[in-house]
C-alpha cells in the first residue's frame, strides 16, 4: 500500500456527490436526547409559538426556533459560556451538526444569530421552553410537587468594575477622585494630578465605599455591585433557584439585581414555581418552601403563607427588642407558625436536604455548566439565558432517569467504570472460592 501525501495545494471540487461527503455515526447522548425532544413535542410548540415573532413569505427563512435552542442546550453539556464558543463547537463536530438537524452542504448558524434570535424572540418563549422540558420530567414520574427549596447565588456581569461612572454626573473613578482633590485644595483647577497623585489621595481618603445609588456602569446600567461568592467586589446579578428537593429539578430560576436582598424574593420565587408548573399543564401544588435564614422577613412569610405555603426559614439572632407585636395578626400568625415549625426534626432535615441539593444545582449550571459568568447584558437577556440553563440541567436529570447518563462526557468513562465494577465482582467471586476451598481443606 502507497503512503498518502497531504496536498500543500488543491483545487476546490466543482461537484461532491452525496455519498462522499463525510459522515458521522453520531453521538449517542444527543441522539436520544433527539429523541426525547422529539417525544414532548418540543419543536412543533416551540414553532407555533414564535409563529407571531416572524413574516412569512419575506426574504429568507431564519434558523429554526428548535435549532437555536439546542445550540443554547449544547452550550450547557459542553461547559461553553460564550455565544462564539458555542457556534464554533457546532460547526466543528459533525455529531452536533446532526443533533441540531443541519446538513453538510450548510452552514450552522454564527453568534451573532443566536443574538439577533434571541433579542427577536421573547422572555415568554424562553418560559415555554423551560415548561416544556418540566412537563416531559412530571410524565415521566419525576416531579413530585410536594416540598420547594430556595437559595440564591451571584453571576458575574458582564462589565468591569474599573469603568463605572457617577449617576449624576457621569464621572469616572479618576476624574471624581480629581475633583475630590480640587475639594481639598491638593491641587488647583488649571493643574492636572498624575495617576501617582491620585492613587496616592484615594488611597488615604475615607469613606470610600462606592454605592449602587450614586454609581452604575455605562455598559451594563441593570449589573449592580456585589460581592461574589469568592469575596471579590464585582458587577453582578443575583440567580435564585426552587427546585424539587425530592426530584432535584430547577422549578423556578429567577434573576433579580444583584442589590435585591434574599429577604425581598421568597414570595415572588415561590409564585414563579407555581405559575411554572400551573402553565406546564401539572396539578401538582407545593406544600412547603424550605429557606436558610437570609430570607426570613416578616412581610415575606405572610405572603407565602397567603399562597396556602408552609415556611421553613430559620430566625435570624437579632439585636434589641422585637417589634412583631406592631405587625398585623395575619403577619404575627405567620412568623409564629413558622418560627414553631424551624424547631422541629422535619426542618433539620429538610434544611440538609437544602444546603446539599440546591447548591448541588448551582454547582452544575454555574461551574460545570459554564454559566458562573454571563456574556450577556441587561437583566432581560441574562433571564432568557438563565431559563434555558436551567431546562438543560433539567434535561440532563431526565436523560439520567431515563438512560443513567446526564452528560455526553460521562459516556467518556463509562467503559472504565464498567471494566472496575468487572473487577471488583471477579475478585469477590475469587475470594468466595478460595473461602470454600479452604473450608474443604480443613473439613469445616
Amino acid at each position: 500500500m502507497g503512503m498518502g501525501k497531504r496536498r500543500r495545494k488543491s483545487q476546490e471540487e466543482l461537484f461532491v456527490a452525496s455519498g462522499e461527503l463525510a459522515k458521522s455515526p453520531g453521538h449517542a447522548f444527543y441522539k436520544r436526547l433527539n429523541k426525547l425532544l422529539t417525544e414532548c413535542d418540543f419543536d412543533a410548540a416551540i414553532e407555533r409559538a414564535c409563529e407571531p415573532y416572524y413574516k412569512a413569505n419575506r426574504g429568507r427563512d431564519s434558523i429554526a426556533p428548535g435549532t437555536y435552542f439546542r445550540m443554547l442546550f449544547v452550550g450547557y453539556f459542553e461547559a461553553i459560556e460564550s455565544q462564539r464558543g458555542i457556534a464554533w463547537r457546532c460547526a466543528d463536530s459533525l455529531s452536533l451538526r446532526e443533533f441540531l438537524g443541519v446538513k453538510l452542504t450548510e452552514a450552522t448558524p454564527d453568534h451573532s444569530t443566536l443574538s439577533k434570535t434571541r433579542d427577536r424572540l421573547p422572555i415568554g418563549v424562553h418560559e415555554l421552553a423551560f415548561r416544556l422540558v418540566l412537563a416531559a420530567a412530571a410524565e415521566r414520574g419525576l416531579l413530585k410537587g410536594k416540598t420547594l427549596g430556595v437559595d440564591s447565588t451571584t453571576l458575574e456581569a458582564d462589565a468591569a468594575m474599573r469603568s463605572i461612572v457617577r449617576k449624576e454626573s457621569g464621572e469616572d473613578w479618576k476624574a471624581y477622585v480629581k475633583r475630590l482633590m480640587q475639594e481639598a485644595g491638593e491641587v488647583t483647577e488649571d493643574e492636572e494630578p498624575t495617576d501617582e497623585e491620585i492613587r496616592r489621595f484615594d488611597k488615604k481618603r475615607k469613606k470610600k465605599k462606592v454605592s449602587n445609588a450614586e454609581w452604575e456602569s455605562p455598559t451594563d446600567p441593570d449589573a449592580r455591585i456585589a460581592k461574589l461568592k469568592d469575596k471579590r467586589t464585582h458587577l453582578a446579578y443575583k440567580l435564585e433557584h426552587a427546585i424539587d428537593l425530592d426530584s432535584e429539578l430547577i422549578v423556578a430560576a429567577e434573576v433579580y439585581h444583584a442589590d435585591h436582598s434574599d429577604s425581598q424574593t421568597l414570595a415572588d420565587t415561590t409564585m414563579s414555581a407555581r405559575t411554572h408548573l400551573a402553565e406546564a399543564g401539572r396539578e401538582e401544588v407545593y406544600e412547603e418552601v424550605v429557606a436558610d435564614k437570609g430570607y426570613h422577613a416578616a412581610e415575606q412569610l405572610e405572603l407565602v403563607q397567603g399562597l396556602n405555603v408552609r415556611t421553613y426559614v430559620p430566625e435570624p439572632e437579632r439585636r434589641g427588642q422585637s417589634r412583631l407585636g406592631e405587625k398585623p395578626p395575619e403577619v404575627q400568625r405567620a412568623v409564629k407558625g413558622n418560627r414553631r415549625r424551624t424547631k422541629t426534626e422535619k426542618n433539620s432535615r429538610l434544611q440538609r436536604l437544602r444546603s446539599e441539593r440546591v447548591e448541588r444545582s448551582f454547582a452544575h449550571v454555574c461551574d460545570t455548566g459554564g454559566a458562573r459568568r454571563t456574556r450577556l447584558r441587561g437583566i432581560e437577556k441574562v433571564r432568557k439565558q438563565t431559563l434555558i440553563t436551567a431546562a438543560a440541567r433539567n434535561l440532563g436529570l431526565l436523560m439520567r432517569k431515563l438512560f443513567g447518563i446526564g452528560k455526553p462526557r460521562a459516556l467518556q468513562g463509562l467503559l472504565g467504570s464498567l471494566l472496575n465494577q468487572l473487577a471488583t465482582a471477579l475478585q469477590a467471586v475469587i475470594k468466595l472460592i478460595r473461602l470454600v476451598a479452604a473450608r474443604r481443606s480443613t473439613g469445616c
